[in-house]
Order: structure tokens, then C-alpha cells, then sequence
């Protein structure tokens, strides 16, 4: 098991002159990047001069950390993630969990970008994650945590955090967000599926597929924190509409649901 806190006590030694201390983080996934727009700034760092942080190379992925001090907390906001695709090891991935940790982040809210494979999703939509459905990482991910120990795989049970999830819920209520629910299907990338890979992944009952956030996910429970997810559906999954995949539509259609993502996530964080 890799030592984190030898790893990478340049990295967070680096961060800390910075940043002392964070209440809850926040990962934002493609497209969804400039949500911190709105946002109470009081620091900002590009992770290209933090020591041993991976590159960003991924479009709608700034690679930057900034804290807000918003709703009387402080948030740490990933402005883009880390992607095993990008040819990064899987601890590399996980890096922003752990530097939250380290920072005293005791919940977090990932978000990302996914495709939609369930009839009751369409391209605008939010999903509230509500399981995952990870074969395709069983590997790595079994190195990342170890899960023979039974404790741990006790410990995966309760992503997702019923707490923050009824939170959530509760806001898109009270505020009439249509929040759609399901279970997000992980693959590795960087090529979309073929259409096949989507009808088999419709027989085990996925709703959404993406590249993150699953592994992000089992990590924070392995570190003790509360954890909840949010994918944009960006799009239809291959075979599932007549148009061609792409980053472009991506962007775009997550750009076109950026103000409900915004309301949902600013009354989230109040009520945290």
C-alpha cells in the first residue's frame, strides 16, 4: 500500500502555505468548471507549480484549486480532475481526496460530466448517484485499497452519505430542480463506448456511464469521509441517438445546464 503522507508531503507542504484549512470540498467535472465563478474567492493555486501534481490535459480541466469562503465555510473547489485515461496511476487520480483530507475536508461533493443510459434521462439532466457499478477498475482499485480487509469493504457500503444525499434531495425540492436518480456505470476511457458496451451495461441497470468519480468515491470512504455525486447528463450513450459522441457536446450541453447545477449546488452548500 503506497505511503500518501510520504508521497506527497512536498505537495501538501506546498498547498499549505497557502491554504490551512478547508470545511468541505468540492470536485467539479467537465464542462462544469466555472461554477467557482460565483464564489467568494480567497485563494487560488494552478496545481502545475504544486510539486508532484499530476498535468491537467483534458479540455474543461483548468487545473486549479481555489478556496471560497461562502455560506460560512470554507470550500475547496478542484477546478478539474485527474483522469486514469490521461495515463496517470490510480493513486495519482485520487490525489485531490486526499489533499482534501488533509486539509480537514470531512464531506465532499463530486460532480461530473456522464453519459445517459436510462429512457428517464436526457442530455441537461442532474442524477444523484446513488451506486457504482466499477468492473472494469477491480484491479486497481483493489490495490488502491485493499479490499480484503473487511472493515473497508464495510466501509464502501455507505457511499452514498444518506445525510448528504437527503440534503440534496431536500434542496432540489424546495427549489423545483428536477433531480433525476440512478447508478453511474465507471469506465476507464478515453474512447466513448461502443454500443454494445451500452446494451450490456443496460442489462445490469445502469443509468449513467463516465471516466471519475467512482474511484474518487471509495477513496473518500477509505479516509472517513461523507461522500456524494452529481453527474450533468451530457449526452445520450453510443447507439442510443443518431449523433456522433463528442468532448464538444460535452461542454456544451453541461454549459447549458450550469444554472440549475449552480442553484442546486449554492443551496447544497448552505445547508451543509
Amino acid at each position: 500500500m503506497l505511503d500518501f503522507d510520504f508521497k506527497y508531503l512536498q505537495t501538501i507542504r506546498a498547498i499549505k502555505k497557502k491554504i490551512k484549512r478547508a470545511d468541505i470540498a468540492l470536485i467539479l467535472g467537465s464542462g462544469l468548471g466555472d461554477y467557482y465563478k460565483n464564489l467568494n474567492i480567497v485563494e487560488s493555486l494552478s496545481t502545475s507549480d504544486l510539486p508532484d501534481y499530476p498535468k491537467s490535459t483534458v479540455e474543461g480541466h483548468a487545473g486549479k484549486i481555489h478556496l471560497a469562503e461562502n455560506f460560512g465555510k470554507m470550500i475547496l473547489i478542484y477546478q478539474g480532475r485527474i483522469h486514469f485515461y490521461e495515463g496517470y496511476k490510480i493513486y495519482e487520480c485520487v490525489l485531490p481526496i486526499f489533499i482534501s483530507k488533509k486539509l480537514g475536508c470531512d464531506k465532499i461533493l463530486l460532480t461530473n460530466a456522464a453519459g445517459g443510459i436510462a429512457d428517464y434521462l436526457s442530455p441537461g439532466d442532474l442524477m444523484l448517484i446513488t451506486s457504482f457499478n466499477s468492473i472494469f477498475i477491480k484491479k486497481e482499485m483493489s490495490t488502491l485499497l485493499g479490499l480484503a480487509n473487511l472493515e473497508l469493504r464495510n466501509k464502501l457500503l455507505n457511499f452514498p452519505s444518506k445525510e448528504l444525499n437527503n440534503i440534496i434531495k431536500q434542496v432540489a425540492l424546495e427549489n423545483k430542480i428536477d433531480l433525476k436518480e440512478g447508478t453511474y456505470f465507471y469506465v476507464k476511457g478515453p474512447s466513448y463506448e461502443t454500443p454494445a458496451e451500452i446494451r450490456m451495461m443496460q442489462k445490469v441497470g445502469a443509468a449513467a456511464v463516465g471516466m471519475s468519480t467512482a474511484h474518487e468515491a471509495f477513496f473518500a470512504l477509505k479516509l472517513g469521509m461523507e461522500c456524494s455525486a452529481i453527474s450533468c447528463i451530457t449526452n445520450y450513450a453510443a447507439g442510443l441517438s443518431f449523433f456522433k459522441l463528442s468532448h464538444e457536446e460535452v461542454t456544451i450541453t453541461a454549459n447549458l445546464a450550469k444554472d440549475k447545477f449552480q442553484k442546486l449546488l449554492d443551496k447544497t452548500l448552505q445547508k451543509l
